[in-house]
């Protein structure tokens, strides 16, 4: 960082702290405070409404009514499922804040919230009921206290962000022609922490390799070409290939099905695979190895089958393609949230992550993610915790840098 704008980040920090302790935003930070409990009731409550890929609907309703009766304008459901309102008169140019309604968890798992010792433990409890809940908190607090700010701000609760999803309510909210594609800037709120500011978003790609057969019977039929066994040989090889450091990338074989009974040749079976980095002509690279391997290894088996039925047929399907992007760290909106982290006592860490924010890095708009307070654990488990440590100031980290953000001219 050169000088000049070392000494422009530490004018930026100073102002943070001043308006963290002035007595233009005193009534706001009372409020939050004195709202707490609230915050923390309707994160316990969004997190027992059932949002399992693609069926957030319900969580989303209930959001609709939390966010109408927090003073947002507008609150209602696009064509995508996100739930919008608008805090402000104008609607050009807004500072985005969101946070996702989706969870990683099927139907059927149960959401019940248990008190443990200090924390709250329920699937989905951190990620992302607490960026909900504080999303709801922020609008409260802007409504309740009549705080002014020069942008307007357009709330949103996103589906799809999590799996399969592949970000598709981000995507239709930065679509040509959205309400966010001329937006100033983007902050999600994602999960609990203070600390954390993603600016980097991590690019992937998943596919789902699929192998069809003639099939039969395990003594009758043995030596027909098996697609499970093409499909084995492929994961071997991708499991060999080169994973570049610097950017960092990684491959995983996620999931894998097939066949009828164990004493059948099956007639079909299929693998996901999941690659990530931060490089696009990384993940270019990746994605051909993946396809010429998933090739070779198919032909392999075919040609080494001991009966004439050689009919294996590949397919592969990309299920999920997030576009790798990010937000220079000179940019208002980072610096603005590391200094809002610094003003409530906690350590700025630049990271990197697959959220939200990589739909607009992608398209140019300053965006990152941040968590909304508290500590948490175990995400993506049914354990996961959540421990209301701080929880007041991570909605006051993300006040701090939507003020400094929105009242830019």
């Amino acid at each position: 960082m050169s000088r000049t704008r070392m000494r422009e980040q530490h004018a930026l920090e100073a102002r943070s702290r001043s308006l963290l302790d002035s007595r233009e935003l005193a009534p706001t930070r009372a409020f939050i405070v004195a709202d707490d409990a609230r915050t923390l009731r309707q994160q316990c409550e969004l997190t027992q409404i059932p949002a399992p890929p693609f069926r957030e609907g319900p969580r989303a309703d209930r959001m609709a009514q939390l966010m109408a009766d927090s003073g947002l304008d507008g609150a209602e459901k696009d064509g995508a499922g996100n739930v919008l309102g608008w805090w402000g008169a104008s609607r050009a140019a807004p500072v985005v804040v969101s946070a996702h309604l989706d969870t990683v968890f099927p139907e059927g798992t149960d959401v019940h919230v248990r008190k443990r010792g200090g924390r709250l433990v329920g699937p989905g409890i951190s990620d992302d009921a607490r960026g909900l809940a504080a999303l709801l908190g922020l609008a409260r607090a802007l409504s309740a206290t009549g705080l002014e700010l020069e942008r307007p701000v357009l709330f949103a609760a996103t589906t799809g962000e999590e799996g399969e999803g592949d970000l598709r309510g981000a995507r239709h909210l930065f679509r040509e022609g959205g309400p966010a594609r001329e937006a100033s800037a983007f902050l999600s709120l994602d999960g609990a922490g203070l600390g954390r500011v993603v600016t980097r978003g991590l690019g992937s790609r998943r596919f789902r390799l699929r192998v069809r057969g003639p099939g039969g019977h395990s003594w009758v039929d043995w030596g027909t070409p098996n697609p499970i066994h093409a499909l084995g040989r492929a994961v071997t090889s991708m499991t060999e290939l080169r994973l570049c450091e610097r950017p960092r990338s990684t491959l995983t074989v996620g999931r894998w099905s097939g066949g009828t009974s164990v004493n059948s040749i099956p007639q079909d079976a299929w693998v996901e695979v999941e690659i990530r980095s931060e490089s696009r002509p990384e993940l270019d690279r990746l994605e051909a190895e993946v396809r010429t391997r998933a090739d070779e290894a198919l032909h392999a088996v075919d040609r080494g089958a001991a009966t004439g039925r050689r009919d294996l047929k590949l397919t592969v399907e990309v299920i999920g393609d997030r576009p790798v992007g990010r937000t220079d760290s000179d940019a208002l909106l980072v610096r603005a949230a590391v200094a809002a982290t610094r003003a409530v006592g906690a350590a700025p860490q630049l990271d990197v992550s697959s959220t939200d924010a990589n739909i607009p890095m992608s398209l140019g708009i300053p965006a990152v993610t941040m968590g909304a307070g508290g500590v948490a654990g175990l995400a993506h488990t049914t354990e996961e915790w959540y421990r209301n440590e701080r929880g007041p100031e991570g909605l006051l980290r993300a006040l701090l840098t939507l003020m400094m953000v929105a009242k830019a001219n």
